[in-house]
């Protein structure tokens, strides 16, 4: 997409500026979402920098893909100077985003309380692991609240929890803070006040297993891990076939079922009473999908895909997440968009993330300091004295 002002549409939140003293997933997730929807959101970090930016293995994506869009000022908030800088900024803010455990940024006076008496009309958006209650002060991971929460029994198998594969709290408790800072924003149109949004991974995570916890109250019967459920739907299943592919294939209605019938020749199946409706195939799966299984095996994956696209049958590939980046629909739609790698060895080179905003690059440390000093009235000099002292980098 082209970024150029004049001849891209203005996107929703333009105008309004967001300040996040975030790390890690949730928090910078908030930002994101709102960088992406048009906010000028500044990412306020150590003058070390976040430390997001240096993680290995499964969190060598993190700063990249949550922090696009943004702009970094780096300030030492153990500074007297540095720390006038952050309460100046903050209070400049339409909306403030922060995701450290409950009493830190009280401590420097970057709390809600303190901050809403410099200006009334702020949004402030905590990210915490559990809202007021007996867990609140308790440490929350992604992982803690799947465990504790249901999430990843229902993921794993029988004796055997599972987190899911990606940091789905952190990034959905993201996304509700952002969606809360939205509703604040319109209600503060009406008010001109602001007010505080809370949004937690452990209650995040009860929303995501809300749908089990409802099948409970509706059947009296537990929840079965997922890959032990009984389906809603007979044929809905990863089917291993020839060449030793793999497919996932569906067919979760009469009418679909009877459409698959014919595109794979199975007049037999499709004329048996024991199958004439969805219910009698979900109680009959002991024994039909042995026999699909039979059948399917003797056909490739690509093939079967073909069908299915064919007839407009709902199938999947079994993917893994590097596959993705040649994903033709992914590339064909502007799907994944290239930014300027900030940190580490691979600095300063290119890479593609998902999602196509305006702008893409993460920022580097302290880019945006100079900038952003000048527009709270700080001279050259006195910006130059503060990094002289390390207030800010």
């Amino acid at each position: 997409m082209n970024s150029n002002a004049s001849s891209s549409p203005r996107l929703p939140l333009e105008g309004l500026r967001v300040v996040e003293f975030t790390h890690m997933v949730m928090g910078p997730t908030c930002g994101m979402v709102l960088a992406d929807l048009g906010a000028e959101v500044i990412k306020v970090e150590p003058v070390d920098g976040d430390r997001t930016r240096h993680l290995l293995g499964a969190g060598a994506g993190f700063f990249p893909m949550f922090n696009r869009n943004k702009k970094s000022i780096a300030i030492d908030l153990r500074s007297p100077a540095g720390l006038e800088v952050a309460i100046r900024l903050a209070s400049s803010a339409d909306v403030v985003a922060q995701n450290f455990k409950p009493g830190v940024m009280a401590k420097y006076g970057l709390d809600y309380a303190a901050l809403s008496r410099l200006n009334e009309r702020l949004v402030y958006v905590n990210h915490t692991g559990f809202l007021p209650g007996p867990y609140e002060h308790r440490t929350a991971l992604d992982e803690v609240v799947q465990m504790m929460g249901g999430l990843a029994y229902m993921t794993g198998r029988p004796g055997d929890p599972l987190r899911a594969g990606s940091s789905v709290n952190d990034i959905m408790g993201g996304m509700f803070g952002a969606i809360g800072a939205m509703a604040a924003l319109m209600q503060r149109q009406q008010t001109g006040r602001g007010q505080e949004v809370d949004s937690a991974l452990f209650e995040n995570n009860v929303f995501l297993v809300g749908q089990h916890m409802m099948q409970y109250a509706v059947t009296g019967q537990p929840a079965a891990p997922m890959p032990d459920r009984i389906s809603s739907w007979a044929v809905y299943d990863v089917f291993s076939v020839k060449d030793g592919g793999q497919i996932f294939l569906a067919a979760v209605s009469d009418a679909q079922w009877q459409t698959f019938c014919d595109a794979m020749g199975y007049a037999d199946l499709k004329a048996d009473p024991r199958y004439a409706t969805n219910n009698d195939r979900v109680r009959a799966r002991p024994t039909l999908l042995p026999e699909l299984r039979q059948r399917l095996a003797a056909h490739t994956a690509d093939a079967l895909a073909a069908v299915f696209e064919r007839h407009g049958l709902p199938f999947a590939p079994i993917l893994r997440p590097e596959q993705l980046f040649d994903d033709p629909h992914l590339n064909a739609t502007g799907g994944l968009a290239e930014i300027t790698l900030p940190d580490g060895e691979c600095a300063g080179g290119t890479a593609r993330t998902t999602l196509m905003p305006l702008r893409l690059d993460p920022p580097r440390l302290g880019q945006h300091t100079q900038d952003l000093l000048a527009g709270l009235g700080y001279t050259a000099d006195q910006v130059a004295a503060l990094r002289a002292c390390a207030a800010v980098a």
